[in-house]
């Protein structure tokens, strides 16, 4: 996670001040009983329960670091969202900059649908409109950057998204065990530009 901030902070420095600047967040909860992992404690690998769960409300998951643990980001709202597999929905400003962060923890036994979205978003495509504060901002395919952090479940299912042709490219960051490998052709397939993947094991989490 430390390079996810690092590539944060750069993506920051090339902010423009026309419009506010949107990063889209999907997390598969950690979920023992449906995900090809290494279980982890039961309080922390329960995949519907996203404030205890080990990538979302734990010590180090993402909602807990980016309120708690770091200094840069605010948690200006807690949302609602129509999609019934996200469990929480959280909305973080920058602090000094007009960067908006939007998370989605998508139920664990949902990851194949957590993935989709994300590779589709990435395309372009299911874009979302959020008002916060009477501004309106349309992440899902209109967001500049989206992330994925979770188990790679390409490692125990196959996907195949429909991707549209388009010459707008999205920068992507894929956080999961040997992520490159498995994504490589979905994210050229997409036209996404990636800028943050793994070639080995890693445990998901915000640190």
């Amino acid at each position: 996670m430390k390079k996810l901030i690092l590539f944060l902070i750069v993506f920051i420095s090339f902010e423009t001040f026309s419009q506010s600047k949107l990063i889209h967040v999907f997390v598969a909860l950690c979920d023992n009983d449906s995900q090809g992992i290494v279980p982890a404690p039961k309080s922390i690998g329960d995949g519907t329960k996203p404030h205890t769960n080990l990538y979302w409300g734990a010590g180090y998951g993402v909602r807990n670091f980016f309120d708690k643990k770091t200094t840069d980001w605010v948690l200006v709202a807690d949302l609602d969202s129509k999609n019934t597999l996200i469990l929480d929905r959280i909305l973080f400003k920058h602090k000094t900059k007009d960067i908006y962060m939007l998370a989605d923890a998508f139920n664990g036994r949902n990851i194949k649908e957590c993935t989709e979205s994300f590779l589709l978003s990435s395309n372009g495509q299911l874009a979302e409109k959020i008002t916060h504060n009477n501004k309106e901002f349309e992440f899902g395919g209109g967001a500049d950057l989206f992330v994925y952090i979770g188990h790679n479940g390409l490692m125990d299912f196959d996907i195949n998204p429909k991707f549209k042709e388009t010459n707008v490219q999205k920068d992507v960051m894929i956080l999961g065990c040997y992520s490159k490998s498995y994504f490589k052709e979905h994210i050229k397939n997409a036209n996404a530009n990636p800028v943050l993947w793994t070639t080995h094991l890693m445990a998901p989490e915000a640190y």
